[in-house]
């Protein structure tokens, strides 16, 4: 049975393969290209029920009620992390602008009162952008860690999620074929049999 305390991800079928949702009280990072749709991804989080929470928008104009995040020491950044629902857009730039060592310390010491409050953070990571090391640090943060991925076959995409860390919990042994829709993320929760 599911834990009612979870948090909806805002999708069902990554709902369903993290046992109800994100945890309240949780660091997870989101890590793709650009094209992947893992902004698409945390506006779905962001946006889903009616609780509280903050879009921090670091990498470009912010949209409708989001936080104008760009240019926010560390100290401002922390402060604009209020409610349960909180999206930092993106970890890559503050990585970029901070270094690693001062970004990694973002995610776990300077937001740690909030998610001891029961904040849920999602992080978006760039993938291709860090050297291994600062990539394993950011996972090390993370009580989630999710890719998603996508390649070109010819004339057709080929995207799939895939839950790489799952503190206190079974990750799942295999990657959740999606599809970029307009109204956001839609992922595949049937099996193809052989």
């Amino acid at each position: 049975m599911a834990d009612t305390t979870r948090r909806s991800t805002g999708i069902a079928g990554l709902d369903l393969a993290l046992g109800g949702g994100f945890p309240p009280g949780a660091r997870i990072v989101v890590s793709g290209s650009p094209l992947s749709g893992l902004d698409l991804m945390a506006q779905q989080f962001w946006q889903t029920g009616n609780a509280t929470g903050a879009y921090l928008m670091i990498d470009a104009v912010p949209g409708e009620k989001m936080i104008d995040a760009r240019g926010m020491d560390a100290a401002a950044l922390a402060g604009a992390v209020q409610g349960e629902r909180v999206v930092v857009d993106s970890l890559s730039s503050l990585i970029a602008a901070w270094g690693i060592d001062a970004a990694v310390k973002f995610v776990v010491e300077d937001t740690r009162e909030a998610v001891e409050g029961g904040a849920t953070i999602v992080y978006l990571l760039y993938s291709d952008l860090h050297t291994p090391r600062e990539e394993a640090r950011v996972m090390r943060a993370a009580e989630i860690f999710i890719s998603l991925r996508h390649q070109v076959h010819g004339n057709e995409f080929e995207r799939t999620l895939a839950i790489e860390k799952l503190r206190d919990g079974n990750v799942p042994s295999r990657v959740i074929p999606y599809n970029i829709l307009a109204k956001g993320i839609e992922l595949s929760t049937t099996s193809r049999v052989v």
